[in-house]
């Protein structure tokens, strides 16, 4: 594995990030399990609702790119509560054809690193239960679970 480089996103990366992110969470996102079971959302399918997810990501949130020889393979997206010293963790993605490869792995590590040099001492993240890949990551970097959740639907 090559070595990954961090640096904060700039809004020309945008583009790149956006099928990035997209296509590692296609797999595991339950946006589009709920596409399977109840079909898309006032005519709007899971790929469309990330995208508007992201354009909120990309507005409110820090983005931390990891890159090998100049080529983003990585990102990762947060939050911080400064009088909590607590650092949120929303995204974590690795381009599909760069995955198995360390990359996740540091790419969590850079992001936590940044929180530690923005003043925080804690992190959170949320992952899916079913979300075996990204668990194990967490589970073997000492994150600890403190709850678990499901995700309830209905149509109204």
């Amino acid at each position: 594995m090559n070595a990954l480089h961090f640096r904060l996103a700039a809004e020309a990366d945008f583009a790149v990030l956006r099928p990035l992110i997209i296509d590692s969470f296609e797999p595991i996102t339950w946006f589009k399990k709920l596409d399977t079971q109840f079909g898309p959302l006032n005519g709007m399918d899971w790929r469309a609702r990330w995208e508007a997810r992201l354009d909120r990501v990309f507005a409110s949130q820090m983005i931390l790119v990891g890159e090998v020889e100049g080529q983003i393979v990585a990102v990762a997206t947060g939050t911080v509560d400064h009088g909590a010293k607590l650092g949120f963790v929303d995204l974590l993605g690795v381009h599909p054809r760069h995955q198995n490869k360390g990359y996740g792995k540091a790419m969590l590590r850079g992001m936590l690193d940044y929180f530690r040099s923005l003043g925080m001492e804690q992190a959170h993240l949320e992952c899916l239960t079913d979300n075996d890949r990204g668990n194990a990551l967490y589970g073997s970097e000492g994150w600890q679970i403190v709850s678990t959740s499901h995700h309830w639907f209905t149509k109204l």
